[in-house]
């Protein structure tokens, strides 16, 4: 029987999946686990090298296992609430388990963008690190057989037990994903209904956030790389007030600048990484520019260049032959060394630099998502 809470569930999901440019709209369906039915065995791995099943947490009362990810800014903005309720509830025998369902390979890259990292186990044990996890973080992204029979409708999605593992309380950790506006605690009412020996009043919520990446999208994924490898690639002169406008940034956008050239190894090398990164966070209020440091009669083996890595950006070669014309335009304190990567802020603040070197790309990453203005969470 499907209750009216599955059903709105469902919408929640979908309009949440719409707003974030969701590839999993028409997943495969994977009803939730009712109240009252016991807990599904389970046999993960963890961030911290370790294997959890139901056993390992036998001595505990109450069990809360939370599905959720890296990537989803709902999931992202419960983080330290769920350490929180870890830290509070643990004191009082509850344990918490978080897993991670979602199949990576069913992530297209522009529903990356309020993310540095995606949801493959080794990202998850970046993100456990860098955010101090203090519960158990297991990973069912390859075959997500545990996650099927949870049947969990988003990220994130609670379901509490009890001593005999059955199900006590199942959906959402409170009522908004921003704190400010939560009401109502359902988690934590829950937990302490339990602990206290009473009746929970609600025992089931709607889950609000990021539709569950559930294996068998990695063909939408390719069609989606097919498209952009369609987009049109072009290369325009620039001159040194260009340079100057470019690096002033008046555009009310977070600006990513490359310095390249076409015999330049490490620029080449660099280059996939910085299209990556052009097409996780370009529907946000971030721009990519490249800029050639070749002669303006090599332009020709520029555009090749671009049109090999599918450069479908602002692409610009510098209209001189003077190269120090050109690092006098753009950065009196360059010296010039190839590739040279600048992050600029919408106020012309330089947010991250790397000059004569490969940039690093989770570092990068990190310092876009902190920096774009629209970001939902700060």
């Amino acid at each position: 029987m499907i209750t009216a809470a599955t059903i709105m569930n469902r919408i929640l999901v979908l309009l949440c999946a719409l707003m974030l440019g969701d590839s999993n709209l028409f997943a495969e369906d994977h009803p939730t686990l009712a109240v009252g039915a016991a807990a599904p065995d389970f046999k993960l791995p963890a961030v911290d090298g370790k294997n959890y099943s139901l056993k390992d947490f036998e001595k505990s009362p109450i069990l809360v296992v939370v599905f959720t990810c890296n990537h989803c800014p709902t999931a992202q903005a419960y983080e330290e609430r769920l350490k929180k309720i870890a830290e509070d509830y643990g004191k009082r025998g509850v344990s918490l388990v978080a897993i991670n369902p979602n199949d990576p390979n069913s992530v297209r890259l522009n529903e990356l963008g309020y993310t540095d990292l995606s949801d493959s186990f080794d990202e998850m044990k970046l993100r456990a690190g860098d955010k101090h996890y203090n519960f158990p973080y297991l990973y069912d992204g390859d075959t997500e057989e545990v996650s099927k029979k949870y049947g969990p409708a988003a990220t994130p999605h609670a379901f509490v037990f009890d001593k005999e593992r059955k199900l006590r309380y199942v959906g959402r950790i409170d009522d908004s994903e921003r704190p400010e506006y939560v009401k109502k605690r359902e988690l934590r009412d829950a937990l302490d209904a339990m602990l206290a020996g009473r009746e929970i009043e609600v025992k089931q919520t709607k889950a609000f956030g990021c539709s569950t990446k559930w294996a068998g999208k990695q063909e939408s994924v390719k069609e989606y790389m097919q498209q952009l490898s369609t987009e049109p690639v072009s290369v325009e002169l620039v001159d040194a007030e260009g340079l100057k406008a470019l690096r002033k940034n008046d555009s009310d956008k977070i600006r990513l600048v490359n310095f390249w050239a076409t015999w330049c190894g490490p620029c080449l090398g660099e280059f996939p990484e910085l299209i990556e990164i052009n097409r996780m966070y370009r529907h946000r209020n971030f721009e990519l520019v490249t800029v050639a440091a070749n002669f303006p009669d090599e332009k020709q083996q520029v555009l090749e260049i671009l049109q090999k890595e599918q450069a479908s950006t602002k692409n610009l070669l510098f209209g001189s032959t003077d190269k120090y014309q050109m690092t006098e335009a753009f950065d009196q304190e360059w010296n010039a060394a190839l590739p040279y990567t600048i992050l600029i802020g919408s106020k012309g603040e330089i947010l991250y630099q790397k000059k004569g070197g490969p940039f690093n790309p989770l570092e990068l990453k990190k310092a876009i998502v902190k920096a774009l203005t629209e970001d939902r969470f700060k």
